[in-house]
């Protein structure tokens, strides 16, 4: 019987924390109170990988991970605790490039003959007149002349396999077994007679590899002899490029990705190849082990990674839940990865429980700013940077960045099926290539979201609503004399679908919209970056009360089992810096005081350089931020903070583009930059600039902790089912990846947990984070004696009556039998006491209270969080008693029958 989740907590996997240490850490994973381990991808990654998104073999357990053994001894452990265990999955790209992916190699080998080369996205006739038939394998450092003359590409030889290669670091290259003669002319004339039997019969190149294997194992001397011929020496090196340029692959320098490549990538990453996952096939080699797992019992359901890359999301999701059905009793549970862009819905009809949990990570992030500080935030960042605070606009000028330098590729390849489809039409056939693709590039430049999900039957209402509003967007900014290509681009999409041009189009806008989004634009705008977030839009300053409670409301009609997430491995910051940094937006004219006093005080600590000072002010501004957000609670900020926040740093500027980035760093820059923030943080160079950065860390930080606790309590108890990520039961002061996957002290949590103070008595402590774990504890505890009440229960907005009703929100939870209420309080920063404690005074809140619904029928509830009773008088639960001791409160009680 597949058991669903309650709630679940997200580790991540790798060699330095396998499936066996998570196994050490199961009694107190089950005490705080979870009921599934939710899994990063488990099958074999790339060697070391810190990740496993980059897969290179679906059909085992990762060996580094302690291989399906130690899976299988988790499960075991976790369902002796009646808990369950949910996988990630990752179904759109492979890791390729080294030496470790089977099928790549196989293709690599022999091209199109190989049973896998329908496996990967590849166009075997693109205008590339070297790589008609062949495929771009740009995994070279430099340039293909520059690494063919420093002898940097050796021809090696497997003699157990009885293979040849051509090395290059961790790469391997194969040569095809039919150029096996031109190596082989160089042995000595007796074997040069052995090994040409198996030539006698083409196509048999187990034969030929069978006997170079045998007579390597005898005479390995003779065949490294005459591999020296395509070694060192001009005369060598010829013969080694005259053999590469018989390979169905390409070597070349990894920059002509860019503008070369003739295969899908996972967004702009050579590393990452695109799968075919539509094709049958392939959806049965990728998912044989994981539906293997869910039928024995030892996985109760999946995450879908990045769903919008595949060719088509619908019928991938429907055919997996086809699959899965009939396994077990009950339904598996099957979440999908999902950036949900503004207003959009997640598609009813792909038989799913919800989206892995972004979506509400926008929606309770933007629920803890006030809107009051959305104008002078936007002055401040204008003023300082000269940009006028638009993020639409950012983000289209990231669009077009993109597409011309990173995935012009992508973009030749989607406008070249529109033009070989075109050609065919007597009527059309006019319309240009270039004029196609840049009518192309506009349309996709003005779409608001990830993308469509179009069909031959034609586009739904959602699908027509976002086609026709970037229609008319790209109509203003296209060229008039590129009108008509847009016309038959949109004709292609809606008027008369073609699936091909429709899979090209939509696997286009997804990386387009993801690399100049998360990755570009949310390093150039930072008017207040806790709004930058996977799943936000920064141009969507807040949300009020009333959205928040419509957003859940719509989630327990549509998706009441959606993952619910405030952190991940791949947010840009942890929960509760987002949570601290929130509260800027509650004392923005404070802020505003603080950061042009300290412009002014670094002044001596910026250095000129070719394009503007260094730091550049929108770098500045946003390690501002990042300090004050990240600062540690307790104690002083370190070398090893310092080291966190320049490793940041560099990341940011990198991915913004600007003055920096990953392709040709500006070390000039990015050295300056790194100076200027150690002298902030250090303090060598500006002893009273960073006291004042650390004593406004410690200023917001109280009500950054109320924030944390409001947001914790929020997933807790909202409809959906709440995911803990790796930590975040401590604060989460994490920054972008890597550093959001630094080892967890578990000693310390487990330790915590032991103790079983109440949150009450811990919040004298809260820089500690144990209130944090207790919170979470306790309410996961009435989760787990009430599982209908979350799962299945009614959810009703509460209404705030008095004068700070608008710093505090509340709702119900309700089924037949039970209620619950969950109060927190919001927008704090200014109801705070001078001792830095994070709870509103109680006598503060005067005559604020929750007001109960005429037919509840209930008086009398138990505070989950603090074990005491609460009473309501007259229908109303005065906050100054509900919120004395805690920020946050959960209520418990019984319906009468």
């Amino acid at each position: 019987m597949t058991k669903p989740p309650r709630a679940t907590l997200r580790l991540q996997f790798h060699r330095a924390f396998t499936l066996d240490d998570a196994l050490a850490r199961i009694d107190y994973i089950a005490g705080l109170g979870v009921s599934h381990v939710y899994a990063s991808p488990l099958t074999r990654a790339r060697a070391g990988s810190t990740h496993g998104y980059d897969v290179v073999d679906f059909g085992v357990i990762n060996p580094e991970l302690g291989g399906e053994a130690a899976l299988r001894r988790l499960a075991a452990a976790l369902k002796a605790r009646g808990m369950g265990l949910i996988l990630d999955i990752v179904p759109n790209h492979m890791g390729v490039g080294g030496s470790e992916n089977g099928w790549w190699l196989d293709v690599l080998e022999s091209g199109q003959a190989s049973p896998y080369a329908d496996f990967f996205d590849i166009d075997w006739h693109p205008p590339e007149e070297t790589l008609r038939g062949r495929l771009l394998a740009p995994f070279l450092g430099t340039p293909y002349g520059e690494a063919l003359e420093s002898d940097a590409l050796v021809l090696q030889i497997d003699g157990a396999a009885g293979e040849f290669f051509v090395g290059y670091g961790e790469h391997r290259f194969p040569i095809r077994p039919q150029d096996y003669r031109k190596i082989f002319a160089h042995l000595p004339p007796p074997l040069q007679r052995e090994l040409a039997g198996p030539f006698a019969r083409p196509g048999d190149a187990r034969a030929v590899k069978a006997a170079l294997a045998q007579v390597t194992a005898r005479v390995g001397g003779e065949v490294a002899r005459a591999l020296q011929a395509f070694g060192p020496g001009m005369a060598g090196r010829a013969r080694l490029h005259d053999l590469l340029e018989r390979q169905h692959y390409r070597l070349a320098w990894w920059r002509t990705a860019a503008d070369e490549i003739n295969w899908r990538r996972f967004f702009d990453i050579a590393g990452l190849a695109g799968l075919r996952i539509e094709r049958p096939e392939v959806f049965d080699a990728v998912h044989a082990l994981p539906l293997r797992l869910y039928a024995e019992g030892v996985i109760d359901g999946l995450r879908i990674d990045h769903v919008d890359g595949l060719a088509d999301p619908t019928g991938y999701c429907r055919r997996l839940r086809g699959r899965l059905e009939g396994l077990r009793d009950g339904p598996a549970y099957l979440v999908v990865e999902k950036i949900l862009g503004s207003g959009e819905t997640l598609p009813a009809t792909w038989a799913i429980d919800g989206t892995s949990g972004y979506d509400f990570m926008a929606e309770v992030g933007a629920l803890l700013h006030d809107r009051d500080g959305e104008a002078p935030l936007t002055a401040l960042w204008s003023d300082a940077t000269g940009e006028d605070g638009d993020f639409a606009a950012e983000v289209h000028a990231a669009k077009h960045q993109i597409l011309a330098q990173s995935l012009g590729a992508e973009l030749d390849r989607a406008a070249r099926a529109f033009h070989r489809q075109m050609r065919l039409e007597a009527v059309r056939r006019d319309l240009t290539l270039a004029g196609l693709r840049r009518a192309l590039a506009e349309l996709v430049v003005h779409f608001p979201v990830y993308r469509t999900y179009l069909t031959p039957a034609g586009p739904d209402a959602r699908d027509r609503r976002l086609i026709d509003g970037a229609a008319a967007a790209a109509r203003r900014t296209v060229a008039v004399a590129d009108r008509p290509a847009l016309d038959y681009v949109l004709d292609r999409l809606t008027g008369r679908p073609e699936p091909t041009l429709i899979a090209r189009f939509e696997q286009l806008t997804a990386p387009v919209t993801a690399k100049s989004v998360e990755d570009t634009a949310f390093y150039r705008y930072g008017r207040l970056i806790s709004r930058n977030e996977v799943g936000s839009d920064p141009g969507e300053f807040a949300l009020g009360v009333q959205g928040f409670h419509e957003a859940c409301r719509r989630r327990l009609e549509h998706f009441p089992k959606a993952m619910l997430a405030s952190a991940t491995h791949d947010h840009k910051r942890g929960e509760d810096v987002r949570a601290r940094l929130a509260v800027l937006s509650e004392l923005a004219p404070e802020w505003r005081d603080a950061v042009g006093r300290w412009r002014d005080l670094s002044a001596p600590l910026r250095t000129p350089g070719a394009d503007g000072p260094v730091p550049a002010p929108a770098d500045e501004l946003m390690l501002y931020q990042t300090l004050v957000g990240a600062w540690p609670c307790a104690g002083h900020a370190d070398e090893a903070f310092a080291a966190r926040i320049v490793d940041w740093q560099r990341k940011a500027v990198r991915e913004a583009k600007q003055r920096s980035n990953w392709t040709a760093p500006d070390e000039g820059y990015e050295q300056g930059a790194r100076e200027f923030a150690e002298n902030l943080i250090c303090g060598r160079d500006g002893h009273r600039l960073r006291a004042e950065i650390e004593a406004f860390a410690r200023r917001i930080a109280p009500a950054g902790a109320v924030n944390g606790l409001a947001a914790t309590l929020l997933r807790l108890t909202v409809p959906g089912m709440p995911d803990l990520y790796q930590g975040c039961d401590f604060w989460d002061l994490s920054l972008a990846d890597p550093d959001n996957r630094r080892p967890v002290d578990y000693d310390a949590r487990a330790t915590a947990l032991a103790a079983g103070a109440s949150p009450r008595d811990l919040l004298a402590d809260w820089r500690d984070g144990r209130v944090k774990q207790a919170v979470i504890a306790r309410a996961l505890a009435l989760r787990k004696t009430a599982p209908a009440l979350f799962a299945d229960g009614l959810y009703r907005p509460l209404a705030v009556q008095g004068h700070l009703a608008g710093h505090a929100m509340a709702f119900l939870r309700a089924s037949d039998t039970e209620v619950a209420i969950t109060v927190v309080t919001r927008l704090a920063a200014r109801l705070l006491p001078q001792d830095g404690a994070p709870l509103v005074p109680p006598e503060g809140w005067g005559d604020t209270a929750v007001l109960l619904p005429d037919d509840l029928a209930i008086d009398s509830f138990v505070d989950v969080l603090c074990g005491s009773a609460a009473l309501a008088a007259g229908g109303r639960l005065a906050l100054r008693e509900i919120l004395g001791g805690l920020p946050v409160a959960l209520l418990h009680g019984g319906r009468p029958g």
